[in-house]
């Protein structure tokens, strides 16, 4: 423990100032005890000595009561100075310039020329100067020509000790400032380099956590193949679900150099060049890899049907999304195909669709039958039916009526499925699309108390694409809006063009479609949760098909909703020749 650390737990409030005065009491102590000592003393002369005791106590009292460090800097050298002067007094009672205890004011002397501040200097020497001549000022004895030199030339010498000793001070401060500011420095780069070397371990622990746990994940996709290779197709990376499909381990692929494009059909990929740019006008090994990544590389993912070749030969009907592969700066330094098997999911809708062809057929036949049957009924003349048999007639009629739409609407919905559904391209006028719409649902609108508006513009507009077909959508639309709009309300349905494109727009104010579930309105079978709590009837089946069939014509739907304000559905046709998605069937039946 050190003697200022000592000192710190003293009840003192300024340990630093005693401290430093310590060295000088001792001294002072020192010689005024050889003073005392008989056969030694010299002249004593007591007043001098008691002033001398005097303030060399009041010099100890200051050092221990005042509180130093709440004051101005220069002001703890007022216990030193009182020191100096002590001593002084002390010399004086004691033999006056003879005195041999003028060294102890080497101490105090050094003590003021050791502090900060350059008048120190000025002030440790004035001390030493009015000391060293205070017994010549008070002296009675003659005073000899030397006495009067050594007097005034010793505070000139102490004078540049004073300076010297406050220099090598000032320095040793500094650099002992220097020496604590890098001690804490390198205590804060210790301290720095211990978080850092604790959070390495910690990040160190994590990433082995991570690691692990994304192998358990890599290990778990069996059923998705996880392929990756480099910016030429060669794999580098091989999950075991790409094992499982096809049959080969990552060792015997990525040891092997095998390419991405060794396990798919040539015949698919020489269709997918032929429909990208018209710069691929041979099919070389080179560019089939094209075939897989050029929509990737364009900068969007590419999700896409393929048929992977197992290691035995045999074929899987999958579906693939490329994806690029990023560096940790964002570069595209390879590829990522991931593909499902869909061989199941294909038969499934398979069977899907022939089921609700056969079903739809084996309905029709019946369904005519009856309708035929039932018109044979009302108008035979030989047995005329009463007002209440024909009332019973009509609701038969009108109930299989329905049937039959449904199951047109069922085998149109399986033809669009197996992308197979007649449509007849021809100059079509959609002014008498919209017109004959309104006028069919105008009856409806009517009974329902809703208002029903027509918005066409007084030049035709014309697009090529199927009338029939056309009308089939909007009446969808309309027939789906009347149905929405409460009593009171308002449908409209407008025929606009916007710039190269031919907007067919339904417009109502009715219940509306919470937002989350707009996305989904095409899927077949889908009925908004709007609908099922307000009890409107339906199957969900006509926005399904007004979108197979605006999709066959080369445009798009688009709907905007909002519970319980309204619905709009656009119907946006391109007003250059179409090009349908659907191939047109010779001769196959209609659904209306």
């Amino acid at each position: 423990m050190t003697l200022d650390r000592w000192f710190g737990r003293l009840p003192i409030d300024s340990p630093s100032v005693f401290m430093k005065l310590i060295p000088t009491l001792i001294g002072y102590v020192l010689a005024l005890g050889v003073e005392l000592v008989p056969g030694v003393a010299l002249v004593i002369t007591p007043v001098y000595l008691v002033t001398s005791l005097v303030l060399m106590a009041l010099a100890v009292v200051l050092a221990l009561a005042v509180p130093w460090r709440r004051t101005a800097a220069a002001w703890p050298l007022v216990v030193p100075v009182l020191a100096l002067i002590a001593i002084g007094f002390l010399r004086l009672g004691t033999g006056s310039g003879s005195s041999p205890i003028a060294v102890v004011l080497l101490l105090p002397f050094i003590w003021i020329a050791t502090e900060e501040g350059r008048y120190n200097i000025l002030v440790a020497a004035a001390g030493m100067f009015l000391v060293l001549l205070a017994p010549v000022v008070v002296s009675n004895v003659a005073t000899s020509p030397v006495d009067l030199v050594r007097a005034l030339f010793s505070p000139v010498i102490y004078l540049v000790l004073a300076g010297v000793i406050n220099e090598i001070a000032h320095r040793l401060r500094k650099q002992l400032a220097a020496s604590k500011a890098e001690a804490e420095q390198r205590e804060q780069l210790l301290a720095q380099a211990v978080r850092a070397q604790d959070e390495l371990v910690l990040n160190e622990a994590r990433l082995r956590t991570a690691n692990r746990l994304i192998q358990s994940i890599w290990n778990a996709v069996t059923e998705q193949s996880v392929i990756g290779t480099d910016l030429d197709g060669l794999i580098d990376v091989w999950n075991p679900g790409a094992e499982k499909m096809l049959g080969l381990t990552e060792k015997q692929v990525v040891d092997g150099g095998r390419h991405v494009i060794d396990f798919h059909l040539e015949s698919e990929l020489e269709d997918r060049l032929r429909e990208m740019d018209a710069r691929f006008t041979t099919v070389a090994s080179a560019d089939d890899f094209s075939a897989l990544v050029d929509t990737v590389r364009a900068g969007s993912a590419d999700v896409r049907d393929w048929t992977y070749v197992r290691a035995d030969g045999k074929h899987v009907a999958v579906q693939v999304a490329a994806t690029p592969r990023l560096d940790e700066n964002g570069h595209r330094v390879g590829f990522i195909f991931v593909a499902t098997d869909m061989t199941q999911a294909r038969e499934f809708a398979r069977l899907k669709d022939e089921f609700v062809g056969l079903i739809s057929h084996e309905l029709r036949t019946p369904l005519s039958s009856i309708l035929g049957y039932l018109e044979l009924m009302r108008d035979d003349e030989e047995a005329p039916l009463s007002e209440e048999q024909l009332q019973y007639l009509g609701v038969a009629e009108r109930n299989a009526h329905r049937l039959l739409r449904l199951v047109g609407d069922l085998l149109f919905t399986a033809q669009v499925e197996s992308g197979r559904f007649p449509i007849d391209i021809t100059d079509a006028e959609l002014r008498g699309v919209v017109a004959a719409s309104v006028e069919s649902a105008t009856p409806v609108a009517s009974s329902a108390g809703v208002t029903l508006v027509s918005d066409v513009p007084d030049e035709p507009v014309e697009v090529r694409g199927d009338q029939v077909r056309l009308g089939q959508a909007v009446d969808n639309l309309v027939s789906n809006a009347l149905k929405f709009t409460p009593s009171g309300g308002t449908v409209t349905v407008s025929l606009s063009r916007q710039g190269d494109e031919a907007v067919i727009a339904v417009t109502d104010t009715g219940i509306g479609i919470p937002a989350v579930e707009v996305s989904q309105l095409s899927q077949r079978f889908f009925r908004a949760s709007t609908a099922t709590r307000n009890a409107v009837p339906g199957v969900g089946l006509g926005l399904t098909i007004t979108k197979a069939i605006v999709t066959a014509h080369g445009g798009r739907l688009d709907i905007a909703s909002e519970e319980g304000v309204g619905t709009s559905i656009s119907l946006r046709l391109p007003i250059e020749t179409p090009r349908p998605v659907a191939e047109a069937v010779p001769g196959a039946e209609r659904s209306s």
